[in-house]
C-alpha cells in the first residue's frame, strides 16, 4: 500500500537567463514501511525533488506541475501541495520529517541537542509535561546510540556521526510515517557510515516508517534499499528492486553507475566512469538527455524522448531496452 504518491511533478529554478528544469515530470510511489533509494549524479534533481515533496523550496524555485498525495493510515488523503501554512506546519515532523545532508548546518549551533528535540515536542505535542518531554528526549537519544548525558551537549561538541544520529533522533521525535534522508552519511568514514545504515534499518523495523534515502552512491543504496529509482537530468530513468538492478540494470546510465564502484566478489574488473558531463538543464538536449554520453545511442535517441514504461520488476525509460541487462 502506498503512503506517498508523486505524479508528474515539475520544478523549475527561475533566472534571468531562463528556467532551469530541475525536475521534469517525475512520478514515484513510496510504499508504507519501505526504503526507497534515490540515486544519480550531482545535479540530477534528487534533492530538489525531496524539497518539493516536503514543501521546503524557496524562490527562485517553483513547482510548475504535478501532485503529491499522502495517504494516512485511516484512509484519508492529503494533497501536500495544497496545504496552507498552518496545515503544513502540523504536517511536517508529525507525518513527514527530513534528515539533511550536513547535520552541523541543520542543527542550531547555540542550542543543546536535547533542547532541539524538546522544541519539536513542545510545539507539536503541547499536552506533554516537561517531565514527559525530558523522558522522551533521553529515550530518543539512547535509541540512536547517544548516551543520556549528551543531551546537554552542543552540536560542535559531538562527532560527525553523533551529530547525524542526533538529527535522526529529531526526525523520529513525533513518530512520522515518512522520513526523507538527504545524503545522511556524506562525509562520514565508512565505519560510522555502516553504523548509521544499520541504525536506520533497525529503526525502520521498530517504528515502521517509510524512508526516501537520497545519495549519489549507488553501492550504498544496494545495501539499504528495498527499491531504487535512478534520476538523470531531472527525470526518473529506471526503477527496480536493489537486487534486480544489481543483477540486470536496463538503462545504460544505471549500468554506468554500477560499473563505477568495485565488486566485492568475482574477478577483478577495471572501474569505468561515465564519459562527458550532465547536460545544462536550461536547455537539455533533444530526445533522451543521456544520449550524448551513451555508448549505445542510436540516431532515434537524439529525436525521441523515451517514456518510463513497465518492465519486469520495475520501469525503464530507454529506446534500446529489449528486456536484457546492460550492467
Amino acid at each position: 500500500m502506498n503512503v506517498l504518491e508523486i505524479r508528474d511533478l515539475g520544478v523549475d529554478y527561475l533566472s534571468g537567463t531562463g528556467a532551469v528544469h530541475a525536475v521534469a515530470g517525475v512520478s514515484l510511489d513510496l510504499r508504507r514501511g519501505e526504503i526507497l533509494g534515490l540515486a544519480g549524479e550531482s545535479g540530477s534533481g534528487k534533492s530538489t525533488l525531496a524539497n518539493a515533496v516536503a514543501r521546503l523550496l524557496r524562490p527562485p524555485a517553483a513547482i510548475t506541475s504535478g501532485s503529491v498525495v499522502y495517504h494516512r493510515r485511516d484512509g484519508t488523503e492529503v494533497d501536500v501541495l495544497a496545504l496552507r501554512k498552518n496545515e503544513l506546519r502540523a504536517f511536517r515532523w508529525k507525518e513527514l520529517a527530513v534528515v539533511f545532508q550536513s547535520a552541523m548546518n541543520s542543527l542550531n549551533p547555540v542550542s543543546t541537542v536535547g533542547a532541539q528535540i524538546e522544541d519539536v515536542l513542545r510545539i507539536h505535542e503541547p499536552e506533554m509535561s516537561r517531565a514527559e518531554r525530558a523522558e522522551r528526549v533521553v529515550e530518543l537519544l539512547q535509541r540512536v546510540g547517544i548516551s543520556a548525558d549528551r543531551r546537554r551537549s552542543y552540536p560542535h561538541e559531538l562527532s560527525g556521526g553523533m551529530r547525524q544520529r542526533a538529527a535522526i533522533a529529531i526526525a523520529l521525535a513525533l513518530n512520522p510515517e515518512i522520513i526523507i534522508m538527504d545524503e545522511p552519511t556524506t562525509a562520514l568514514d565508512v565505519v560510522v557510515q555502516r553504523d548509521i545504515l544499520g541504525e536506520i534499518r533497525a529503526l525502520r523495523e521498530e517504528y515502521g516508517f517509510a524512508v526516501v534515502f537520497i545519495t549519489h552512491d549507488l553501492s550504498l543504496l544496494m545495501e539499504i534499499s528495498d527499491r531504487i529509482a535512478i534520476m538523470y537530468a531531472g527525470r526518473v530513468v529506471e526503477t527496480g528492486t536493489a537486487e534486480g538492478l544489481h543483477r540486470a540494470a536496463r538503462h545504460p546510465y544505471t549500468g554506468g553507475l554500477l560499473r563505477s564502484f568495485p565488486r566485492l566478489r568475482g574477478p577483478r574488473e577495471e572501474l569505468l566512469g561515465i564519459p562527458g558531463t550532465p547536460p545544462d538543464l536550461r536547455s537539455p538536449p533533444p530526445g533522451c538527455a543521456f544520449h550524448p554520453r551513451c555508448g549505445l545511442a542510436m540516431d532515434e535517441c537524439s529525436a525521441t524522448m523515451p517514456a518510463l514504461v513497465p518492465r519486469k520488476g520495475g520501469e525503464v525509460a530507454c529506446l534500446l531496452n529489449d528486456g536484457t541487462g546492460v550492467s
